[in-house]
């Protein structure tokens, strides 16, 4: 980590777990959703990543436009998993076509700290994530020589084959305080977690909208069998708008099978 005077953080207040029915609508198990959060021990860590796509699984046009796939129900979401976590996470390609400023604004709760992956020093300097704002700003390297910005944590974790291995990403973000993380994008950074088998809750959210070509939510290995194919044990919230919420186990596996004979 490069060497500066660390600075001074306040303590993170807990958000309550519920959701207004506004926003999310009535669902007697809605609490359950956040309960994974808080369920862990000093030693450990808890990672939910979280997908906003269309029903056939786009997060983006073929020209990369995105806004606005989904609602205000979903986004508020987004938000509440930032006011929960410690550290939210995300890839340098994000940063360099979204620009995101990965704060909490739409709901009540603290901003996270915002981490940016960038093993080879490609951050703009002038990207609104890292923009000064009272939270730790954190940039991972897979190693040292790159410029800081002011006033950011650089954590350097050796990178394999030119990538850092998110079980690393996790142990550096442990020792430095950093428990509970959201895996915010892009979809790249989350396939890459979910492949490693470090990601506990992933949160779909799903819009009621068809693109029918672009960027796919998920690039993962490809699998020739469906034994193969992950089943997470999965919760449904359906939100005021229309979106549907995902809320999937990846620690807990789901049916294994669909019923009925072959066609």
């Amino acid at each position: 980590m490069q060497d500066q005077p660390a600075p001074t953080y306040q303590p993170r207040t807990p958000v309550p777990h519920s959701h207004p029915a506004s926003s999310i609508g009535n669902y007697p198990s809605l609490t359950d959703v956040f309960a994974p959060f808080d369920a862990i021990t000093e030693d450990q860590s808890f990672v939910v990543a979280q997908l906003g796509q269309s029903l056939d699984g786009r997060i983006a046009t073929v020209t990369g436009e995105s806004r606005w796939i989904n609602g205000g129900c979903a986004l508020d979401h987004l938000h509440r998993i930032r006011a929960r976590v410690d550290g939210v996470l995300v890839g340098i390609g994000t940063v360099i076509a979204d620009d995101p400023q990965l704060t909490v604004r739409r709901v009540p709760g603290p901003s996270p700290a915002r981490i940016v992956l960038d093993p080879r020093g490609r951050v703009p300097v002038d990207c609104r994530c890292l923009a000064p704002a009272g939270e730790r700003r954190i940039l991972l390297r897979g190693e040292q020589g790159h410029p800081v910005p002011p006033g950011v944590e650089e954590i350097v974790v050796p990178a394999v084959q030119g990538r850092i291995p998110p079980r690393a990403i996790l142990a550096a973000l442990h020792a430095a305080g950093l428990r509970r993380i959201l895996v915010e994008g892009g979809s790249h950074t989350i396939s890459t977690f979910i492949e490693a088998g470090c990601v506990d809750r992933l949160h779909v959210l799903v819009a009621p909208m068809i693109i029918g070509s672009g960027k796919p939510a998920l690039e993962t290995t490809p699998i020739a069998a469906l034994d193969r194919a992950l089943r997470p044990a999965t919760r449904v919230v359906v939100l005021a708008d229309g979106d549907v919420l995902f809320d999937c186990d990846l620690r807990q596996n789901g049916p294994s099978a669909r019923g009925g004979d072959p066609p």
